[in-house]
Order: C-alpha cells, then structure tokens, then sequence
C-alpha cells in the first residue's frame, strides 16, 4: 500500500484526517474533542510550563479538576449531550499521560464503551517506548510527542529537568540526552505500530527558533506525519522571553514545511478542553461543576 504522511495505512490515516480536528483544517471546524484530565503528575519540568487549577485560562496544563479513569464514561456521556460532533477523546494532562497509568486505564474504558471515537494521546515522550505496545492495545490510533529540540545542548535550556525511573532528577546535558533518546525510539517504536504521530513544538525565539527544521528533518526521518508548531506563552522560567511574533512563526513554519506537513490552526488547548476547536468552543465549564482542590506533582 502506498505510503501516505509516513504511514502505511492509507484508510487508517485518511479516517484520523478526516475526523480528527487536530490533524485537519477541514475536522478542526467540523469535529468536535474532549480532553479527558486523568494524568495528575509529570516526570519532566520544562521551563516554560506552569500547572494549575482553574476555569478561565485557556492552555495546556490547566483544568478544572482530575479525573478518575472510572469518572469518564459519564462525562463522555455529557460530553456527547453538549457537542453531538464529538470524534476524538483525547488525554493531554493535565500532567504528563504516561508518567502514570490512568490514561491507560482510561483509553480501556474509552475501547469498551465508546470503540467509535478516536483515542488519541499526547505526550513528552519519555515513556512512550516502554508504554506505546500497550496504548496500541488499548486503541489508541494517534499519539502527540512534544519535541522542543534533538540537540541536547539546545534542550538542556528548555527543561529544568527530567526524572528517571529510579526516580533521579538528571538535569543539564544528562537529563536532555536522556529525554531525546527516549522520545526518538519511542516515535519509531509507535509508527512501527501503525500509530500515526503528531510532533507539537514549541517555539521559542533566541532558543530554538532556528531548530525547529531540524526536529521536523529528524522526525520525518522516523515517520512522524504532522507538525504542530505551537507559540511560545511566556511564563514561569522563560517569562523575560516575548512570544514569537507572527512574521517569525510563519518563517519557522515554512522552514518546517520542507521537511514535514505543518499543522496551523492550534489553539492553546486545555487539559480538560470539550467542544469544536475551529468554532472557539469552550465547554469545559458546561462539563465541570466540581470544586478547584487539586495539587501537582512531580514524580
């Protein structure tokens, strides 16, 4: 069968493009997704990320409240009630998905009460190679890997740290090689698979702006079908740094383009997201009715 975005199954992919409003500009204003925020902890810390609890910010790492895998079927039903359009259910947090197993235990569920929605996860990478054998048994058709450089010397300014699994914080050049490796055997491992791969990166000027045709070069290389380049929002460790204005995101945009189809209609999704993207929806507060008491972790 002929190869299409670097993947083998062309019936498979054209089904993701078509209803997948994260792949397409034609789903992102047609198809509706829930995020469902059963991950509670992350076994990175990038420098630029900030975690919290509330209903008003709209970006990655926020939401309203966790989620037990068991909660799910019900807010998926509620779900379903608000937007009829509803393709995908998706984790992306609040923390990292695989740092833990509830996202894993939440996509068995999602496979036994809802096989006509498309499961997709996203993910920092550092244990996709160990977990991607069971997100295939579990349905999972689409994963994300958010890789910010394949240069352990660029990467080292963009995460604080990276916790191994014997629990270590490896920080520096150890800690960015070790992020870096993992995340390329496991992007391999999931194409290998027959999962289709999405690459998001975020951009951030005077670090890796002139990187980002590197990582799209390296990943293509892999099999990665999609690029996802997401604008910097200046927080945490990286607030002295402006957003990247719009001449330069369309600049590394193109740049990208050469190596790996480029996706342009992100929206700063929450962790807890619900509705059509394209449309602006914001249905989190609709969905969630429960008291803000959750804490992070690390770990």
């Amino acid at each position: 069968m002929t190869q299409i975005g670097g993947h083998k199954h062309a019936n498979q992919f054209d089904h993701l493009v078509k209803n997948h409003p994260c792949l397409s500009k034609e789903a992102h204003h047609k198809s509706g997704r829930i995020h469902l925020p059963v991950s509670p902890s992350c076994n990175i810390q990038c420098r630029f990320c900030k975690r919290g609890f509330n209903k008003g910010e709209i970006r990655p790492g926020v939401s309203s409240l966790l989620l037990k895998p068991e909660e799910t079927p019900a807010i998926v039903d509620k779900a379903l009630t608000l937007c009829p359009e509803l393709k995908v259910v998706g984790i992306a947090g609040p923390g990292d998905t695989l740092a833990t197993d509830y996202a894993l235990e939440t996509f068995a569920i999602m496979k036994k009460t809802y096989p006509e929605l498309i499961s997709c996860l996203s993910t920092n990478g550092l244990k996709l190679y160990d977990k991607v054998e069971r997100l295939k048994e579990v349905g999972v058709e689409t994963i994300t890997v958010t890789v910010n450089a394949v240069e352990p010397d660029i990467l080292s300014q963009i995460i604080a740290y990276v916790i191994d699994e014997k629990g270590k914080k490896l920080t520096g050049l150890q800690g960015a090689n070790k992020l870096i490796e993992a995340q390329l055997k496991g992007i391999k491992k999931a194409v290998e698979l027959g999962i289709l791969v999405k690459i998001n990166t975020v951009l951030i000027p005077g670090i890796n702006d002139e990187h980002v045709k590197e990582i799209a070069k390296v990943t293509k290389e892999l099999g990665a079908s999609l690029l996802n380049i997401i604008p910097l929002i200046p927080q945490h460790e990286l607030a002295d740094i402006k957003a990247p204005s719009c001449m330069l995101l369309e600049r590394v945009r193109k740049e990208a383009s050469e190596y790996l189809e480029v996706f342009r209609h992100c929206k700063h999704c929450r962790a807890d997201a619900c509705g059509i993207p394209g449309k602006g929806q914001s249905l989190h507060k609709e969905l969630y009715d429960k008291e803000v008491v959750e804490t992070f972790s690390h770990g």
